[in-house]
């Protein structure tokens, strides 16, 4: 069990604490729902039957931290809401974070200051699909919903990036060239 939790720790670790990082915004309390994360794969392991990939199930139990953690606060809905600043960078970490990453490219960073007015399901959506690369299947088995429902979502969230885009390079005076999404 040793070499397994090993090899999960070491091939998923950064996803599952960037993706943790994403729903709490903060460093800390992120380390800490990592530790809760592989604290219930432990727990669980056994039963893992394979039915998804070993990074799915991760996901599914770091997505259940998430919600447990929110459940807890006091007004878990605001303080989710609240806690979605994109433009800020908390996180100092070996490795970049999408927010540095996304400061390189002019329009991935107008992207994620548009990504904050998407519906929470639309942002772990497209967390989950477009930064973790998770395929339809695999984000609807992490986040227990079918997959019509992560389609739909994500598109909803696509149309709602593009118009946000939109309006922010018209505000800016950049030209618009019809700003593609891409599936």
């Amino acid at each position: 069990m040793d070499s397994v939790f090993e090899e999960l720790y070491t091939k998923y670790h950064q996803d599952v604490f960037q993706f943790l990082f994403y729903m709490v915004r903060n460093r800390e309390q992120a380390e800490d729902l990592v530790q809760e994360v592989y604290i219930r794969v432990l727990k669980s392991y056994e039963r893992f039957e394979g039915k998804s990939s070993e990074k799915t199930w991760l996901f599914s139990i770091a997505r259940n931290v998430a919600i447990d953690f929110f459940r807890k606060q006091k007004g878990w809905k605001q303080r989710l809401l609240d806690r979605f600043d994109w433009s800020t960078q908390q996180v100092m970490d070996e490795q970049p974070i999408p927010e540095e990453v996304a400061m390189q490219n002019e329009e991935i960073r107008a992207m994620y200051g548009c990504l904050k007015q998407c519906t929470v399901d639309q942002r772990m959506v497209v967390t989950m699909r477009y930064i973790h690369g998770l395929s339809i299947s695999e984000t609807a088995q992490a986040l227990d919903w079918t997959e019509s429902k992560v389609k739909t979502t994500q598109h909803r969230a696509l149309k709602v990036l593009k118009k946000r885009m939109e309006e922010s390079m018209e505000k800016e005076g950049m030209s618009i060239e019809k700003i593609r999404v891409e599936r």
